[in-house]
């Protein structure tokens, strides 16, 4: 296949380019400034801005899948995921890239309760606003017509975990759950090659 990743140059995304690679897929690496992603292999890396649709059409044209690991810290969360949700829906329809495969978070998944974990008693609230941000985000996809899934680590990363081969998705969000960025890619690419399409939220956790 020939898959587009926007974010290339962050944790999840190096990763999934890797993952991507390694099962002999064709990559296009999206980043803001090529020049400080020299050490991106197995990618042709460009730049791009998923905030802008006319970009997003222009880089994704001739390719089968989309994935979406891009963040933007420096702007007010809602503004960056509702604007780079409907920009991503509104370029990559245009494009004729029909499947949308989204870095989530875990916070706005259900956990144990059924609710939204942030809203979970005990969990952890200061970056209340980004979770929002990331919720607003999925809105948007849920709003449009793309076949896409949005996949979230069911509690957070093992920032220091390697690769294991393997991850299983959960029934619900588990604060204490880990996952290597290595592993979460491997559940990337196959919500990219998977036969059948969904349009879910899905949260993965370790083995």
């Amino acid at each position: 296949m020939n898959i587009v990743i926007f974010g290339a140059g962050g944790r999840a995304g190096r990763q999934a380019v890797a993952e991507a690679h390694r099962r002999g897929h064709q990559v296009t690496a999206v980043v803001r400034d090529p020049a400080r992603h020299g050490d991106l292999t197995g990618a042709r890396v460009v730049a791009g801005d998923v905030l802008d649709a006319a970009g997003v059409e222009q880089v994704a044209v001739g390719h089968d899948a989309a994935i979406s690991a891009a963040a933007d810290l420096a702007m007010p969360p809602h503004d960056f995921f509702t604007a780079s949700a409907r920009a991503l829906t509104a370029g990559l329809a245009k494009a004729g890239v029909r499947r949308l495969v989204v870095v989530g978070l875990a916070s706005v998944l259900p956990g144990a309760s059924g609710a939204p974990m942030m809203d979970e008693p005990g969990y952890p609230n200061e970056y209340r606003s980004f979770y929002l941000g990331h919720a607003a985000g999925l809105e948007e996809l849920r709003a449009g017509d793309l076949d896409w899934a949005y996949v979230a680590p069911a509690g957070d990363f093992d920032h220091d975990g390697g690769r294991t081969g393997g991850y299983r998705v959960a029934e619900h969000g588990d604060m204490a759950s880990r996952i290597s960025y290595a592993d979460f890619a491997i559940a990337l690419l196959d919500e990219v090659e998977a036969p059948r399409h969904r349009r879910a939220a899905v949260s993965i956790r370790e083995v």
